[in-house]
């Protein structure tokens, strides 16, 4: 245990890493107590945990080429607030929690001007899938990784940069709902075919999937009239979501219900990303899909960055196909519907997925609370012994 206060400076750009960054802070003032001393840079569930954001980081949830180049200026703006608050507070580390290009441009920033302060990564750029050349970019960058999965490490450690498997604490906070309840809640009959349908968290991600899952869906009820689709509306996106859905009249509900709606789902439609795994861990059949801008997409298959047979860490993890997945140009309201009908009319593929994917999911999930390991690394190298 440390002798002597310690001082660590969390950057978290985007929700997903807003909530990692809450648990860690959680769990370090659980190990640490009053020896540690946190300020940082996030969103609201940092906040939640009395780290008060020096940096607004509205604005900063990019993802591709075409977005980032019109996000150039805030994201500029924005690293350079973060640099100048982590210089002021002179921490002893700074955590940078995902987001890889926002990331990585503070950590430059913070070591051109300070090298002593020690630079953590909480999870890295997946390189095992696209990008590979980002495994030597962040060993010249960062003294140490925290990875969130178990197959990470041979990827980064023959460029020299240590990596502790931590597990992925997303995982971890997957509480037990209660399926029955929800659907009394709604109207639902025990016997309706629930489909949850999830769009994602970024403002890009409902522009470019709505017109496919929304068609998906009309398709599907067409023929079927003992399907209910329940959509899922994720907090950041609310206000762009909603008026969509109060307009087609939707059933609809909040992030507040999501363990529930998980446990009454039949099957599930969604954005690829962290919700597959979320509801692969508790078994729940889904189909994915994803769209990137034109231009972004344009480049990556020109320049074949993409190294991975499958978009899903769950598909990825198993080494096979349980997640049907439709990227960009497959992406469209036919394969989509096609994929969630057939496992709808199959309810004994469907039983043995409920098993394939919890077991695929175990891997990722690692043993024990992740928030904890990883508070345990961190304070490992404020005070090596």
């Amino acid at each position: 245990m440390m002798a002597e206060t310690r001082s660590v400076y969390i950057v978290a750009a985007e929700r997903s890493g807003d909530l990692l960054g809450a648990g860690l802070v959680r769990a370090l003032r659980e190990q640490a107590g009053d020896r540690i001393q946190l300020a940082g840079v996030g969103g609201q569930a940092l906040s939640a945990e009395g780290i008060e954001s020096a940096v607004d980081i509205a604005g900063l949830s990019i993802l591709g080429f075409f977005d980032g180049l019109k996000s150039l200026g805030l994201l500029k703006r924005k690293v350079a607030d973060t640099v100048a608050d982590i210089l002021r507070v002179k921490p002893d580390m700074v955590v940078l929690i995902d987001s890889w290009g926002f990331m990585l441009r503070v950590a430059q920033g913070v070591r051109a001007a300070d090298p002593s302060i020690q630079l953590v990564k909480y999870v890295g750029p997946q390189v095992f899938a696209t990008r590979p050349g980002r495994a030597r970019t962040l060993a010249h960058t960062v003294d140490h990784l925290m990875t969130i999965l178990s197959f990470d490490a041979p990827y980064y450690e023959p460029h020299g940069l240590p990596v502790t498997f931590v597990g992925n604490p997303t995982l971890d906070r997957m509480p037990t709902g209660d399926g029955p309840s929800f659907r009394q809640r709604h109207g639902l009959a025990a016997d309706q075919d629930v489909l949850l349908v999830l769009l994602g968290s970024r403002s890009s991600e409902i522009r470019r999937l709505w017109p496919s899952f929304e068609g998906a869906v009309r398709r599907l009820l067409s023929h079927r009239e003992n399907l209910q689709p329940v959509f899922l509306v994720a907090e950041p996106v609310r206000d762009l979501l909603l008026p969509k859905l109060q307009e087609g009249g939707w059933l609809h509900v909040g992030e507040d219900e999501k363990a529930d709606a998980f446990a009454a789902a039949d099957m599930a439609l969604a954005c690829s990303g962290t919700v597959v795994t979320e509801l692969a861990t508790v078994g729940v059949p889904t189909v994915t899909g994803y769209r990137l801008g034109w231009l972004t997409w344009a480049i990556m298959r020109g320049l074949r960055v993409m190294k991975a047979p499958f978009i899903s860490l769950v598909n990825i993890a198993a080494g096979r196909l349980l997640v049907p997945e439709f990227v960009q140009t497959q992406c469209r309201p036919g394969p989509l519907a096609g994929a969630v009908e057939a496992l709808l009319d199959d309810p004994q593929r469907r039983a043995s997925l409920q098993t394939e994917l919890m077991a695929a999911t175990r891997e990722l999930r690692g043993e024990g609370d992740a928030s904890r390991r990883a508070a345990e690394t961190v304070l490992g190298l404020l005070d090596p012994r």
